[in-house]
């Protein structure tokens, strides 16, 4: 018996490797314990369980016996564990193989099986991954900082990408300086491949609007891919249409604008629709045919495999205290806004509603707005952590949590960034257009009118200086807050604390 879970729907995923149809068969489930762990965005779950039913059928297509249970078949236990305990009592498998899972909670049921069940369990190394587990913990070992670009670079040599012998194509390992370009007002934005649900898809849609009615965000626009055949029609699309000007404007944001030039495949990795090589291996391939620019395409890869396995990496090295760390002692409750997106503070309106609209944002909205915004807040860890985890589509544990508590929150000390990712209100105008449409003026740095980004930040810093003043990074914005007269570091904070406790944080999640 073969068991492939939610985000292993992969031909080739290691459980199936040597899988002989006239003698294996599949399990699959769909269980409240995963669907409800946390109150996953109901794009999320129709995304999942959709493409969970096409696998199955995929499977089936070509002679094998699969073992589906639906979230609404009667017997269904709700648990992984109940249903493969009652597969195993209908099949009397001699033995179980399985692929090892990204999040712990899940390891700690599989180590749970091999001592529960009267059969063999194996269980197989994912190797979708560029690098292992056991990999990365060897990289890491004895290094006194965990730097994403020292491992990237070592990744780049390992797959060949943007290789010319031991030498990095162009001559540089990283075009980050030149992807932080503001969109101009006239540059066109293509419009994105999107898949209206067929009957099948909104069977799923049907089931998760009855079960889980009260979950965060609308299924309205739903338009993912819920199959291979698609999304590989969606990584097409992006190459073809948005790749050329990812490079440039990869840090740019736009009221009314959720996708831009980015590539909204990470779904589809996450999830094993699309492998984290072939998508490379696209971008690559339009570079070396004129098709794309080198700063696009490194950008492009950087981000799979140096940021994806990178944080992959820490995260099982790290856990499960990781998932505690709070450096900051931050104890803020998340404010409502972040589930009704009613909020005077026009970017955060825009970056929350597009979350709620399509269980997507792309990374600097997630980081240099929502994230930024909970940092200097001193929004509790877990509060964000359940949040990011719950609103997006490609967000699992070993993906969500050191991004979070790493590069958002600063929660682990510095172990993934060097500094606080902490920016005020001058950052957002730069790279977006949302500060012309807001209530605040984005200019004034205190008062009752003054963008709260602009408080909030040397509140920030006043705040944590005990924690973060002997940061080499932090030097000069220290210096500039020291040189301020005492009264206006009072007003600062006086701003900062009237603005932060008339935030409503009465939602229950």
């Amino acid at each position: 018996m073969r068991l492939v879970l939610a985000d292993q729907l992969t031909r080739d995923v290691a459980a199936l490797k040597g899988l002989d149809p006239e003698r294996d068969v599949v399990l699959m489930a769909e269980v409240m314990e995963e669907a409800a762990y946390v109150r996953h965005h109901k794009q999320k779950l129709v995304f999942l369980f959709a493409a969970m039913r096409n696998f199955a059928a995929e499977l089936r297509e070509e002679g094998i016996e699969v073992d589906y249970v639906e979230l609404d078949a009667k017997g269904n236990s709700g648990s992984l564990g109940g249903e493969l305990r009652r597969a195993v009592e209908r099949r009397k498998p001699k033995r179980v193989v399985l692929t090892e899972p990204g999040e712990w909670r899940v390891q700690e049921m599989f180590l749970d099986w091999r001592e529960e069940l009267d059969c063999d369990v194996v269980i197989r190394e994912d190797d979708r991954f560029v690098c292992s587990r056991a990999g990365f913990e060897t990289w890491a070992h004895g290094r006194k900082g965990l730097r994403m670009e020292f491992f990237y670079r070592e990744m780049r040599r390992k797959t060949g990408l943007l290789m010319n012998g031991d030498d990095p194509e162009g001559g540089r390992w990283n075009f980050d300086v030149e992807n932080r370009k503001k969109l101009p007002k006239d540059i066109a934005v293509p419009d994105r491949l999107r898949f209206p649900p067929d009957a099948a898809t909104k069977r799923v849609m049907a089931m998760v609007e009855q079960r889980f009615p009260d979950n965060f965000g609308t299924l309205d626009d739903f338009g993912w891919a819920v199959t291979r055949k698609d999304a590989r029609r969606a990584l097409s699309e992006f190459i073809r249409s948005a790749l050329e000007n990812f490079g440039d404007y990869q840090d740019a944001m736009k009221s009314g604008g959720p996708f831009l030039f980015h590539g909204l495949v990470s779904p589809y990795v996450n999830a094993g629709l699309l492998t984290a090589m072939e998508v490379c291996e696209a971008a690559v391939n339009a570079y070396e045919k004129g098709e794309a620019p080198l700063n696009a395409v490194e950008g492009f890869v950087r981000q799979i495999i140096g940021w994806r396995e990178y944080v992959r990496g820490v995260y099982w090295l790290k856990m499960p205290e990781y998932r505690e760390a709070n450096f900051l002692d931050a104890t803020r409750k998340l404010p409502d806004l972040y589930w009704t997106a009613e909020t005077d503070m026009n970017c955060l309106a825009n970056c929350v509603a597009d979350t709620r609209d399509h269980a997507y944002a792309h990374h600097i909205q997630r980081l240099m707005v929502l994230g930024n915004f909970s940092l200097l807040a001193g929004i509790a860890p877990r509060e964000v952590q359940d949040w990011y985890l719950l609103v997006y589509a490609d967000a699992y544990e070993w993906v969500e949590l050191p991004n979070v508590s790493g590069m958002v929150l600063f929660a682990d000390g510095g172990l993934l960034g060097s500094k606080p990712y902490a920016a005020s209100g001058a950052y957002i105008d730069r790279m977006s257009d949302y500060c012309g449409g807001c209530a605040y003026d984005v200019k004034q740095k205190t008062g009752e009118n003054a963008c709260p980004f602009n408080y909030l930040y040397w509140d920030f810093l006043a705040r944590n200086e005990k924690k973060l003043s002997g940061n080499q990074r932090l030097t000069m914005p220290y210096r500039t807050l020291a040189k301020m007269k005492p009264e206006r570091v009072r007003e600062i904070r006086s701003d900062a604390k009237r603005f932060l406790e008339g935030l409503p944080a009465t939602y229950e999640d």
